[in-house]
């Protein structure tokens, strides 16, 4: 892409950033209800529906939170108090955002959940935060349903849509007769907001607390990996109201997650812009048609999307005529394949970011595409990035002392920023456990789990989740860097490095490899073993020839799927779980 240099203003914007967070905050009042008290609200769309039917394509933000409003007293008349958890069991839809707006207004905890959940996954969840209310529709209420009789403190189910008819009271009824005003609490700041379970990827999932503030935490991160979201970056946005943005916001990432809530569905409104609200099934053809329909300018894809985009749709232009000014990425390592196809075929550099839903938003990048600004820094292809103005962000040993350059570490983020001042992207704690809050911490560090390397400019470097990590015949290997290169081939579609069990060298490199459409047909016209052994031996020489001796994979499985978290995030825990247990019954 043509352009100058991009300048590296990271120290600067560190420099002269300091936190305003207002002792007394509310995430909907910020979100939705001050733009509801501005003359244009009945014309500011807040959600756009995808593939919605004639005249149910927008909500604007007067609609938004009048029925929020009504929201609220059905549920203050259900027995609702500040601090209950409201179970939100809903896709990207219109209903979705008025329950956070409601829930939230009201002092009361919002507990999002996936649609994707099992009866398990669901009853573990409802059960350890007592929630009160669940919101459902039609894709989750016989999931509610089936667990409900495991979970006494869930007073209430409330259905929207076809749900009503097997939910205790009708979202359309019990709104219609409601008023349409609504007193906010009067929140502080630290007052608790969200209740995310996180994924689970390694044990049993946890409740993290979030409050009202962590919303101010995440700005800085998400107006820098959205390029300034559409604002002149020479405009210093001190207005209670910032106007001027023309951007349109969009991201497959569920809003019942950390990705789709925190970092698109509540920034989105916080700047008063569209958000594209579709519950469709992910596929690579259906988001870039969505996104043209649209004016799509700013997403969040994951890295596994932007895969299955690059493999389904290798030329862009010509195709598609996308209005896209920036991407951010984030939940796996990009790599270079997806950073170079980004910002050849989307027209940007994806902005890749890091955090988690105790900590959210607090590594990653500005490029601005290219555009030499004075908001900007440059990005480097592989990295994840710097920590963002407000986060003091470091890698640590297990004593918790920082690492110097070039040594594999724990990300993590100290309370007070590099000004002293308190970091507000701080979760609460885990809910009910203690133990684990405290083991999150050594002394002002919060740990993250993830392991990179910092450079000596400050660039971190993904090497994996503590437990991806492993040692073969004396050399530590990460997942990342050798599922890349593999990505590069053509025939692979995903792919996911775990170490399989070895007596000789403790473990040894094995790749689960998915196939592309092609490769797969072209697998199933010839003999299995032999297609296998041949597709192997050219993946296993394409390693060899690009990174070190020791991280080709000596063995390679093709399946159809890898394990994904409903984040989209894979669960190499479940493979190497799987090796183990070969290796045991291969000794027995």
């Amino acid at each position: 892409m043509a352009g100058r240099p991009v300048r590296d203003m990271h120290a600067s914007l560190h420099a002269g950033f300091r936190w305003q967070v207002p002792p007394r905050f509310n995430i909907a009042n910020a979100c939705c209800g001050r733009w509801a008290a501005q003359p244009d609200a009945a014309r500011r769309i807040a959600i756009r529906a995808h593939d919605a039917p004639p005249g149910r394509e927008s909500l604007s933000y007067a609609e938004l939170q009048q029925r929020a409003n009504r929201l609220s007293n059905l549920l203050r008349e259900l027995g609702v108090a500040a601090g209950d958890r409201v179970a939100i069991v809903m896709p990207q839809r219109f209903e979705t955002a008025v329950a956070y707006m409601a829930v939230l207004q009201m002092g009361a905890v919002a507990m999002p959940l996936s649609v994707l959940f099992g009866p398990e996954a669901l009853q573990y969840r409802l059960q350890d935060s007592g929630a009160v209310v669940a919101l459902c529709d039609e894709a989750s209420v016989s999931a509610v349903l089936a667990v409900r009789a495991g979970c006494p403190s869930l007073r209430a189910m409330v259905g929207v849509g076809a749900a009503a008819l097997r939910a205790d009271l009708d979202w359309e009824a019990g709104l219609s007769g409601k008023p349409a005003a609504f007193t906010p609490m009067d929140t502080a700041a630290d007052d608790p907001a969200v209740l995310i379970y996180t994924s689970g990827t390694t044990g049993a999932p946890k409740g993290a607390l979030i409050p009202h503030r962590a919303l101010i935490g995440n700005l800085p991160g998400f107006v820098c990996s959205q390029n300034w979201f559409g604002f002149d970056p020479a405009v210093p946005m001190r207005s209670a109201l910032p106007q001027g943005s023309q951007a349109v916001f969009w991201s497959p990432a569920d809003w019942a997650w950390t990705g789709g809530l925190m970092d698109a569905l509540l920034p989105t409104l916080y700047f008063g812009r569209p958000i594209v609200a579709s519950s469709q099934r992910f596929s690579p053809e259906g988001a870039f048609a969505l996104m043209q329909q649209h004016g799509v300018t700013h997403t969040f894809l994951f890295p596994t999307a932007l895969k299955a985009m690059m493999k389904a749709v290798p030329r862009v232009r010509g195709r598609y005529r996308l209005r896209l000014q920036a991407v951010m990425s984030a939940g796996e390592a990009v790599g270079e394949a997806v950073f170079g196809y980004c910002r050849e075929q989307l027209g940007v550099v994806v902005n890749e970011m890091f955090g988690q839903t105790e900590i959210n938003y607090i590594v990653g990048n500005c490029a601005m595409n290219g555009q030499a600004t004075p908001v900007s820094w440059p990005a480097r292809p592989g990295s994840m990035g710097r920590p963002y103005p407000g986060h003091r962000v470091a890698v640590i040993d297990e004593d918790g002392r920082e690492c110097a350059p070039g040594e594999v570490g724990d990300v993590a983020l100290h309370r007070f920023d590099v000004h002293g001042q308190p970091d507000p992207i701080f979760f609460l704690g885990y809910w009910n456990n203690a133990p684990a809050t405290a083991a999150k911490f050594t002394a002002d560090w919060c740990r993250t789990g993830d392991l990179a390397v910092r450079d000596a400019e400050g660039f971190l470097w993904y090497q994996g989740r503590a437990d991806d990590v492993f040692k073969s015949a004396g050399y530590r290997i990460g997942p990342g860097e050798i599922e890349d290169c593999l990505l590069r081939h053509p025939a692979v579609a995903n792919v996911a490095v775990v170490p399989k069990p070895d007596r000789e060298r403790g473990a040894l490199v094995k790749a689960y490899v998915v196939l592309t459409a092609d490769a797969a047909a072209e697998r199933a016209r010839g003999q299995a073993a032999a297609v296998d052994a041949q597709l192997a031996a050219q993946l296993q020489e394409h390693v060899k020839g690009r990174l070190a001796p020791y991280e080709y994979p000596k063995e390679v499985e093709f399946i159809e799927q890898l394990p994904m978290t409903t984040t989209g995030k894979v669960q190499r825990r479940v493979l190497r779980l799987q090796e183990e247990q070969r290796a045991r019954e291969a000794a027995a």
